[in-house]
């Protein structure tokens, strides 16, 4: 019986887990080894997401280190609020800090070392969040800095 137990030992997932911000958005990227490449934002495959921009603003991530990174990796990406835009700017940097971090854990320095630093000499923003943020409005004025106009007469 216990050989037994020990042959049918619990199966070790290859797994990551990461995010990625941009203004009110926040994406997590599950990053898994699996047979075959797979990304999905939502529930949707990333080949469906329209506009055609903002798909090809998602795939800079894979585009940019090479397909074959990706070529055995599943990648479950959730993005919750902000718009259009910015949901797609934080699953491009949650997917490539997902590769960055699973390159770390399960493959060798140099690997990472090379992806880390395609990523960073392209767009900084893919590793490193923005940290830029909308002023909020004042009382008495229209917007955060600008002002009623006054009125003399």
């Amino acid at each position: 019986m216990p050989a037994a137990a020990a042959a049918k030992a619990p199966k070790i997932r290859r797994r990551v887990q990461t995010f990625g911000k941009r203004k009110n958005s926040t994406a997590v990227a599950t990053v898994t080894k699996t047979a075959q490449s797979n990304i999905k934002i939502n529930g949707v495959p990333v080949n469906m997401i329209q506009p055609q921009s903002l798909r090809a603003k998602v795939m800079e991530a894979v585009t940019l280190v090479g397909s074959k990174q990706f070529s055995r990796l599943k990648v479950d990406i959730t993005v919750r609020g902000g718009g259009q835009v910015s949901q797609a700017y934080a699953a491009r940097q949650a997917i490539a800090k997902g590769l960055v971090a699973y390159l770390q854990k399960y493959s060798n320095e140099v690997e990472k070392s090379s992806a880390k630093n395609k990523y960073l000499a392209y767009d900084r923003t893919l590793l490193v969040a923005d940290p830029r943020r909308a002023e909020t409005k004042k009382w008495g004025r229209h917007s955060a800095r600008s002002r009623f106009t006054k009125s003399y007469r």
